[in-house]
């Protein structure tokens, strides 16, 4: 086992809606995650999937300090994060960086590529100006990109060169973590590939750890050693890639695996869909019991307690992580 870098334990973020009581409090709130435990180890890759809107972009904010927590602990090598201040912040922003989305929405329209690059030095009081030119330029061979782009604006270049301009802004300041918000989502397929093998090789260089969220499970596959499911704001199941992939033992699992399309034709036409009943309850008023109960298919073998009692994602077998009655 490597060095455990980031614990995450019992983490929740809810926010408040509707009108405020008389006691000054909302009287509501939207569980947009509730209860996530998980740990990340130097130079893995862990897989945090699950449909739209299940928390995993909430979880990744809170992680890194940009939502504070509701409760819950995060600790990067021992150290507790989750309730600093923003200045208390700062020393542990260079330990952990963030790859936004959106390519297009990530990068100040007004700053040359090399003031971009340039300002994470600048507010972590790096190196002189001279240093500082000279690492914008060595991150930008790092990604791929001709370093004498460094005074062009990002509306000059495309999706995926601005994507690789967020990377390298990420790893200006040599962090040990990398979260990745759906990176690639945004691009052309044929960009997609470059990107994540380009993450791939940095992995390798740098001895990046990296929290990948992704909707694209083939994506996940290709390019992460463990997989943390999420379902409405929980982590149902986490387990090593292969044994995921393989033998999911979460219902919710075995049915997101099931409608990732198969290149085989004939293997497809012979692979059973499993078709959830519904739709996904909303994080406003969820379920009792367990979240997933009143979608899934297997609720019928154990009965009321699917209904009445949360299951607690506890080790099972082969160091795999579930929450399911099923498995007790």
């Amino acid at each position: 086992m490597t060095e455990t870098l980031l614990e995450v334990k019992n983490l929740a973020k809810h926010f408040p809606i509707g009108s405020v009581g008389l006691t000054g409090r909302p009287d509501h709130f939207l569980r947009a995650v509730d209860d996530v435990s998980f740990d990340l180890h130097r130079g893995e890759s862990l897989g945090l999937v699950g449909e739209s809107g299940c928390g995993k972009s909430t979880t990744a904010r809170a992680v890194i300090g940009l939502h504070k927590p509701t409760a819950g602990s995060v600790k990067l090598e021992g150290q507790e994060l989750a309730h600093l201040s923003a200045r208390q912040w700062l020393p542990y922003r260079r330990r952990m960086q963030m790859i936004f989305q959106d390519p297009y929405a990530s990068l100040d329209p007004r700053q040359t590529v090399g003031s971009i690059l340039k300002e994470p030095l600048t507010i972590h009081k790096i190196g002189k100006p001279r240093d500082r030119r000279l690492r914008a330029l060595a991150l930008l061979d790092a990604v791929g990109l001709n370093p004498r782009y460094l005074n062009r604006y990002p509306h000059e270049f495309s999706g995926g060169q601005r994507q690789r301009i967020g990377i390298a802004r990420a790893l200006a300041l040599e962090p040990d973590i990398l979260i990745c918000d759906e990176p690639v989502s945004a691009l052309d397929v044929s960009i997609q590939a470059q990107v994540i093998n380009l993450l791939k090789e940095l992995q390798e260089r740098f001895n990046l750890a990296y929290l990948f969220i992704a909707h694209d499970l083939a994506v996940v596959r290709h390019l992460c050693s463990r997989v943390a499911v999420m379902y409405l704001g929980r982590v149902v199941e986490v387990a090593e890639r292969d044994q995921l992939f393989e033998n999911p033992a979460h219902p919710y699992t075995r049915a997101l695996l099931s409608a990732v399309p198969h290149a085989d034709p004939a293997v497809e036409a012979g692979r059973e869909r499993i078709v959830l009943e519904g739709d996904v309850p909303s994080p406003h008023n969820p379920p009792s019991g367990c979240s997933f109960h009143p979608r899934c298919p297997e609720r019928d073998r154990v009965g009321a307690r699917c209904s009445s009692e949360a299951p607690t994602l506890i080790e099972r077998d082969g160091g795999r992580f579930a929450a399911c009655h099923l498995e007790d």
